[in-house]
């Protein structure tokens, strides 16, 4: 079902890094005029976290927390929020943005992002290093490939740890295709064609590169290309070695909305973060939709088949009750 709605000046999920700043700024507008469009402007705001008053107010109950509780120099522990834009990240981000222990660097922050990529390394342990909270939250979904390098050579005095968030593909792909239109598509066929330099490309196992390369991208549809970007970036977990690892934890969309206490509450144990029934404010329980997409066959298998080993990764780590 090929998506006819116009391409935006810029609009791929994250641009390269030659693109001049008029043009990158002018692609964020045309992006957010769109999701006005599509989805509403409240939508916007809650995404982008653009409330003044929630950002007031966060602000001045991390002021009162820092007071409350001195933490020195190299006290804080690195928590790497990974996976696959559309997921579900934005959720966990506003729930543990309401403990005032946590600092937090979403994509947008200029002190760990430029354009959506993480600052390099020493430029990130020097923010952690001088932070007062006791977590530092960092978003970097377009880095999600470099997430065991970031864990072994970050160099914090507090060792990281990473949440690997992934949300069912139906879901996430409709998510994308409401957002971001063909953009998976534009940039899996520039994969596909022997463009490396794309953050989408980066990380990828020559299997997964092999694999982009052998589809027809002619006749590619959207839905298809976003369930293969799902498949092809959520596969890096066990391409990686995450899922053999005590510091990553991954964590299911639809389990958190299904059933948001007991999830929150493993994520907190994973961090060792006290839990507070407010992480889960907003977050209504609901069933995952039934409704599947019309993806290409051989990509539906593929997904159907990592769908199961992530779950089942991510049930190994009992549910506190």
């Amino acid at each position: 079902m090929p998506d006819a709605r116009p391409r935006s000046p810029g609009s791929s999920l994250v641009p390269r890094s030659d693109v001049t700043w008029a043009a990158y700024a002018l692609g964020r507008l045309w992006r957010h005029a769109a999701w006005i469009r599509t989805e509403g402007l409240a939508r916007l705001i809650e995404e982008d976290q653009l409330n003044p008053l929630d950002r007031v107010g966060s602000r001045l109950a991390r002021r009162r927390w820092r007071r409350a509780n001195p933490i020195g120099p190299g006290g804080a522990m690195p928590v790497l929020l990974v996976g696959l834009q559309r997921s579900g990240t934005n959720m966990l981000v506003r729930g543990l943005e309401r403990d005032p222990a946590f600092e937090v660097h979403g994509e947008n922050s200029a002190a760990a992002f430029h354009r959506f990529r993480l600052r390099p390394d020493p430029v990130i342990r020097a923010l952690v290093e001088r932070s007062r909270h006791r977590y530092v939250l960092l978003k970097p979904l377009c880095d999600s490939h470099r997430t065991a390098d970031l864990l072994d050579r970050l160099g914090t005095a507090m060792p990281p740890r990473a949440l690997w968030v992934y949300r069912s593909v139906d879901g996430r792909a409709r998510s994308a295709l409401a957002k971001f239109g063909d953009a998976n598509l534009r940039a899996l066929r520039a994969v596909a064609a022997g463009d490396r330099r794309r953050w989408q490309a980066q990380g990828l196992s020559r299997e997964s590169l092999e694999l982009i390369a052998g589809f027809d991208w002619d006749r590619m549809d959207p839905a298809s290309a976003a369930a293969l970007f799902w498949y092809v970036r959520n596969r890096l977990v066990f391409e990686l070695g995450l899922d053999r690892r005590s510091d990553v934890l991954l964590v299911s969309y639809d389990a958190v909305v299904a059933r948001p206490e007991p999830e929150l509450r493993r994520l907190c144990a994973f961090l060792n973060v006290p839990w507070t029934p407010h992480l889960a404010t907003g977050i209504t329980a609901r069933e995952r939709p039934v409704t599947r997409l019309d993806i290409h066959p051989a990509i539906r298998a593929r997904c159907d088949q990592l769908a199961s080993a992530l779950d089942a990764v991510a049930q190994r780590v009992a549910t506190p009750s």
